[in-house]
């Protein structure tokens, strides 16, 4: 992925500290990497909204496997999923999404919205055969979102995927992952007295440059 056009940063406010940087996916990687440390379940799972055709938004935990830092202030955020799926059938209709990390144990946060395309070539196929075995049939196996009679019914269908798959399933043509390259990330920090710091990365589109505003708490 190519470096932005045009990507000098307009800053209105002086950051320093775990602020300070000239590339947001570059802070956004290095908070991630903290609170890896320091978080017990899960620090890269992240709330995905997203907004049905009749703009009733719907959101839901999914796991945050890539942020990719290309330099000069390009990069993007990237997640799995089914193709099928609620989600995916809704970011396809808009092209769009959001999310939030938050990080209980550091007190901070991140929220990004921006433009989604899918990620379906070999780095959806390394992905797809870095997961387990049991992850990897139970994607075959799942009609995601679709209503299911039971339990027994969906381990019945693991069981018949595994004969069909064997001990090195590829990657179903209906899975694979998304990209989400922000407009819009946000930078939060608590503050003593909920005196907390918001630093706000903005470009008017996915190959713009960025500004940088501090928000009120």
């Amino acid at each position: 992925m190519g470096a932005a056009t045009g990507s000098t940063i307009s800053e209105t406010a002086v950051r320093s500290g775990i602020f300070a940087g000239d590339d947001p996916f570059a802070i956004a990687a290095a908070w991630l990497a903290e609170a890896e440390k320091s978080e017990i379940n899960d620090p890269n799972a992240i709330a995905l909204a997203t907004v049905d055709a009749a703009g009733l938004p719907n959101v839901r935990m999914v796991l945050l496997k890539e942020i990719e830092v290309a330099g000069g202030g390009d990069g993007a955020f990237v997640f799995y999923t089914n193709y099928t799926s609620k989600k995916a059938e809704e970011i396809e209709q808009a092209g769009m999404a959001a999310f939030v990390l938050h990080w209980k144990s550091l007190r901070r946060q991140i929220r990004v919205r921006g433009m989604v395309t899918r990620e379906e070539g070999p780095q959806a196929d390394a992905y797809f055969a870095s997961r387990s075995l049991k992850s990897r049939l139970g994607a075959w196996a799942s009609k995601q979102s679709q209503p299911l009679s039971s339990r027994e019914a969906l381990m019945a269908e693991v069981a018949k995927v595994t004969l069909a798959q064997g001990t090195a399933p590829r990657r179903p043509p209906f899975w694979g992952g998304y990209r989400i390259r922000p407009v819009e990330i946000e930078f939060w920090a608590d503050g003593a007295f909920r005196l907390h710091d918001r630093f706000r990365w903005t470009r008017s589109d996915a190959t713009s440059g960025w500004a940088v505003s501090r928000l009120n708490p």
